[in-house]
């Protein structure tokens, strides 16, 4: 079971999405889930506890608060959860991760957003996104229009152990996938995820236009932590893959 251990009040929600940062490919799902966090000034809610999760302390520049590298954010005004990750989830782990998290989003009432790269050699044309979903959530992305996967594939990682958890058990969740820089950190993609899907799937109005105006310093940030992304297995990323690749 996931262990919470609360930094503030206790919440009141009534059928709140979750929108899940593990970092993977093109950190996309960080990047995006960072921008909400901080665009609708989310409160800092609770840590998060599973077995195998690393035993690490996360600090920020010109702030010396120490906090454990996964976290939850809550917004009651916008129905919002956020889960927060500053490191990667070792292979061993990640199946152990799924479980305890999947048992308190069901504990919530929570629908939950989970967010994937799909490695690909980018040009100037917008990114593609799709939609995929367990359970009956793929009613609401066939109302809002998001696009059917142009392929078989499959999500690997801490994002591909939730989605597999969800599918198991008929619980409802959904997963986006768009097109990202398979080495470096996206911050034009993570706005399209936000732009395109997050939005209006949860009738929230964001602003992306800072995560494009400051695209450069975002890479320069989050550039050690994609660094580390690459080293890491297939496991222990999160990202989307063609099936093909496994035929």
């Amino acid at each position: 079971m996931a262990e919470l251990r609360l930094h503030g009040p206790e919440i009141t929600l009534e059928s709140p999405w979750l929108i899940e940062g593990f970092p993977g490919v093109g950190l996309v799902g960080k990047i995006a889930t960072d921008h909400l966090i901080e665009h609708l000034e989310m409160r800092y809610y609770a840590s998060v506890h599973c077995e195998g999760l690393p035993m690490v302390g996360v600090y920020r520049g010109d702030d010396r608060t120490v906090r454990p590298p996964v976290r939850l954010y809550v917004s009651e005004a916008h129905d919002l959860l956020a889960l927060q990750c500053d490191t990667p989830v070792a292979a061993n782990a990640v199946e152990t991760v799924a479980a305890c998290l999947t048992s308190w989003i069901v504990d919530q009432n929570a629908t939950p957003i989970y967010l994937s790269g799909l490695p690909t050699e980018r040009d100037e044309s917008r990114p593609e996104l799709y939609g995929i979903a367990t359970g009956e959530a793929g009613e609401i992305l066939t109302t809002h229009d998001v696009p059917l996967p142009p392929e078989d594939g499959l999500v690997t990682g801490p994002t591909g152990a939730l989605l597999n958890r969800a599918a198991q058990a008929g619980h409802d969740s959904i997963g986006l996938v768009i097109q990202c820089d398979p080495q470096f950190p996206d911050p034009e993609a993570a706005s399209v995820l936000i732009d395109d899907a997050i939005a209006p799937l949860t009738d929230l109005e964001v602003d992306v236009q800072d995560l494009l105006e400051r695209a450069e310093e975002i890479r320069d940030q989050r550039e050690r932590l994609a660094q580390q992304m690459q080293q890491v297995g297939q496991d222990e990323s999160s990202q989307a893959k063609p099936l093909r690749m496994y035929q």
